[in-house]
């Protein structure tokens, strides 16, 4: 009964006029929401939820289980976004120590719209980042077929980095400042080398990139 009163009161909440909203998320849920910070349409109830001067989340979203979403200065989340973890109270992953499922987007860090994220680890996305496209797909957790259980491990984009549209990015990856994903690619783990193009399945150094190029110098996170 006290959980669909509770689910109740967030979907009504939903539809209220944002500045009514956001008073009654950092009353209600000790929300840490910034007086220029924005949320849509959307279902974003974490444990915890940081929005800092100018973060935007737009309509559609919906994020599950997650016990802290951050955005940092002048981040976006788009519309249509699925982001999802397995709690913290969960049966699984046990033998992993400290485990916090986040979402966390550094300054003008951007998601479009129509992605996946499994964050039953953290999933960060670095300065000035985009994931760009739809329907690239971020998996924190998978099955350990050799220890017969379930297994997690964080998900890092560097800062000035491109994940193009359709790009899968699996347990452990991590993508190096200054870098891009061809599209359709298959992320399966932790590069080093700053300023290349990563592709195929399973992606590799496909192509040197200049570090002169204007995407990695911008001052802004918008891309005209």
């Amino acid at each position: 009964m006290y959980a669909m009163l509770a689910s109740a009161i967030k979907l009504a909440l939903i539809f209220l006029p944002w500045p009514v909203r956001r008073w009654l998320l950092t009353r209600l849920f000790r929300y840490d929401l910034h007086s220029t910070s924005r949320i849509g349409l959307s279902w974003i109830y974490p444990k915890q939820l940081r929005l800092r001067a100018h973060a935007r989340i737009g309509h559609l979203n919906y994020s599950k289980g997650l016990d802290l979403i951050t955005l940092e200065p002048h981040a976006t989340i788009g519309n249509l976004n699925w982001i999802t973890a397995h709690p913290t109270s969960g049966i699984h992953f046990r033998h992993v120590p400290c485990r916090q499922p986040s979402l966390t987007l550094a300054e003008h860090a951007a998601i479009t719209s129509q992605h996946f994220f499994d964050c039953a680890s953290p999933i960060t996305i670095g300065r000035f980042s985009t994931v760009a496209g739809l329907r690239s797909q971020f998996f924190t957790h998978g099955i350990d077929i050799r220890e017969g259980r379930q297994d997690t491990r964080p998900i890092e984009i560097g800062a000035y980095c491109l994940v193009a549209t359709g790009t899968v990015v699996l347990p452990g990856s991590r993508l190096p400042d200054h870098s891009a994903t061809s599209a359709l690619s298959l992320l399966n783990k932790q590069f080093a080398e700053p300023y290349y193009l990563y592709g195929g399945v399973p992606a590799t150094p496909v192509k040197k990139l200049s570090a002169d190029s204007r995407y990695f110098c911008r001052a802004h996170g918008f891309v005209e």
